[in-house]
């Protein structure tokens, strides 16, 4: 699911939405910047920190992880890309974890190894929760639109607009719902999607996330001056998005599969069509070593 960049563009565009989730820290908590550092060596990359301002010794800097699908060697991988960032950093202040994802019984790996790092570092943010029950922060709510059954996205939105004009938390990420809803369902027609979430094409063109995510092709259509021209624009953006996202997806793969890649390699990559990367996604799952991948470039690029 291409939701990466929506948290980046999200967190990068508002990043003290962060503290909604985090309840205990002082109440004049604020003024973080985010980022998604490339750790060193390995080239690990987080995908993102909010960093506190310097001048809070008592705020702690929170990594982000968005972990939509089960993955047994997600904690552990956690744990150390965790650990290279303190490293890399010499952080001598308090830090988080905050992790995104569909709900705590995915199976995620092994607990014991690191079971103090569960309990007392990380804070989950569960958009799908497995016992029935429905989150309650707003920013939560919006962000399950990625796994509401399609059924339900219409009432959620529904119930988010009617909330939003009591309830400022509620407008402020109401916005997001064109970009999120094109991230997740980007398979299908504008008119489709506007359909299921009860927006309108207006909605899109209006949305800042979705210009930044998915914008490219909606300035095109814009630019011809016509209906027509900003539905092409708007499929030839969402067309480029999935390009872009898979490119970005599939090279956090490789490099945990092959290590670091070389730029002229990175440079290969990042020309493939949507269709050849695709392939690669698929293929790289058995790749071992650099060479694998030169090899497959060779043949199908």
């Amino acid at each position: 699911m291409p939701s990466d960049k929506l948290f980046y563009f999200l967190f990068q565009s508002q990043p003290d939405l962060i503290l909604r989730w985090l309840r205990d820290l002082p109440q004049d908590a604020g003024g973080y910047s985010f980022s998604a550092p490339v750790l060193k060596e390995r080239e690990y990359r987080l995908d993102g920190l909010f960093s506190p301002p310097v001048h809070r010794d008592d705020f702690p800097a929170v990594i982000l992880e968005a972990q939509m699908a089960a993955d047994t060697g997600f904690l552990l991988r956690l744990y150390a890309e965790s650990a290279r960032f303190l490293q890399q950093e010499r952080w001598q202040r308090d830090w988080r974890v905050v992790v995104i994802c569909p709900h705590r019984d995915l199976d995620f790996g092994a607990h014991t190894p690191v079971w103090e790092f569960i309990e007392h570092r990380i804070s989950w943010i569960e958009l799908q929760p497995r016992h029935g029950e429905q989150p309650r922060e707003p920013l939560t709510q919006v962000l399950s639109l990625l796994l509401q059954p399609e059924e339900r996205v219409r009432d959620l939105t529904d119930r988010l607009r009617q909330q939003a004009s009591a309830d400022c938390s509620t407008a402020e990420v109401l916005p997001l719902i064109p970009a999120i809803l094109i991230a997740r369902f980007n398979d299908r027609p504008i008119q489709e999607i506007c359909a299921m979430g009860g927006i309108t094409l207006e909605d899109f063109t209006q949305s800042r996330a979705y210009q930044e995510i998915f914008g490219l092709g909606e300035a095109r259509g814009e630019a011809r001056g016509e209906a027509r021209g900003r539905q092409e624009g708007l499929q030839e953006g969402l067309q480029e998005g999935r390009r872009a996202e898979a490119c970005s997806m599939t090279l956090r793969q490789l490099a945990r599969r092959c290590g670091p890649l070389r730029e002229a390699t990175t440079s290969q990559v990042h020309e493939l069509s949507l269709a050849q990367l695709e392939a690669l996604a698929e293929a790289l799952l058995d790749f071992t070593q650099p060479t694998d991948l030169e090899t497959w470039l060779a043949n199908n690029a």
